[in-house]
């Protein structure tokens, strides 16, 4: 087999930009679909685009798991696919939620519904987040975590890490607690979706990209502020950009 070299900037943008943003209701998770400045296929779950009605962006209409796998396979292989530049699921919470509705109708044991679940989530996440050559936009609930506080100690030469408490966080929701607590692990960027108001009242949005004690969050790139405007397709711009 012949090996062909790439550099990591080379690949970086082979497999184009992987974002998830989560946050409560109403924030404006659809909206971010109408920022990518690209063309856009989203696929939707939720009866609410009515946030969209001002663009005119295609949709796929998911209504249970073989429409979600069918709309993988006309983006990973139909020639009509290979216009859009962005791929937006909003929102993957829902998506799980047909998962697991699915899998509670063929079995009476819901823990067996709940592995299975898991298991084809991650699936899912992994083919979707893995199309090349296409952005994509997974959008998330938002949810209250229970995380481990961790302590580095050291024994002579043993170091490890020590739970010493629990604390609550904001994180993506998805039905099942393991499948939640993964999510933020299968792509780069992990953004929490702020709404916040000024002195007078006035609401503003921002895209928090940085961790703190309260909101689970991620940039691998290095490129982004803590606190980003909610466009997309300016955060392509500085993820790729090659002056960060």
């Amino acid at each position: 087999m012949a090996i062909k070299l790439i550099s990591t900037k080379e690949a970086s943008k082979l497999h184009g930009l992987k974002v998830t943003v989560y946050g409560p209701a109403g924030a404006g998770k659809t909206t971010l679909c109408a920022t990518t400045g690209a063309p856009t296929v989203i696929l939707s779950a939720e009866a609410g685009l009515l946030s969209l009605r001002h663009v005119d962006i295609p949709v796929i209409q998911c209504r249970n798991i073989d429409d979600v796998i069918e709309a993988y396979n006309f983006l990973a292989s139909s020639k009509e696919a290979e216009q859009f530049q962005w791929v937006a699921l909003d929102s993957l919470s829902e998506i799980a939620e047909l998962v697991l509705a699915s899998e509670k109708k063929l079995t009476k044991d819901p823990r067996q519904a709940y592995g299975v679940l898991q298991e084809r989530m991650y699936e899912l996440i992994r083919a979707f987040r893995d199309l090349p050559e296409k952005n994509v936009y997974f959008s998330a609930k938002m949810e209250t975590q229970k995380i481990d506080i961790l302590e580095t100690r050291t024994n002579g030469a043993i170091t490890s890490n020590v739970v010493v408490g629990t604390k609550q966080v904001f994180a993506p929701s998805l039905p099942g607690t393991k499948l939640g607590q993964a999510l933020p692990y299968f792509t780069d960027l992990i953004f929490a979706l702020r709404v916040e108001k000024d002195a007078d009242g006035n609401p503003s949005r921002w895209l928090q990209t940085q961790p703190d004690e309260q909101y689970i969050a991620k940039d691998r790139s290095g490129c982004l502020a803590p606190f980003e405007l909610p466009d997309l397709a300016a955060i392509a711009a500085k993820v790729h950009s090659t002056n960060p």
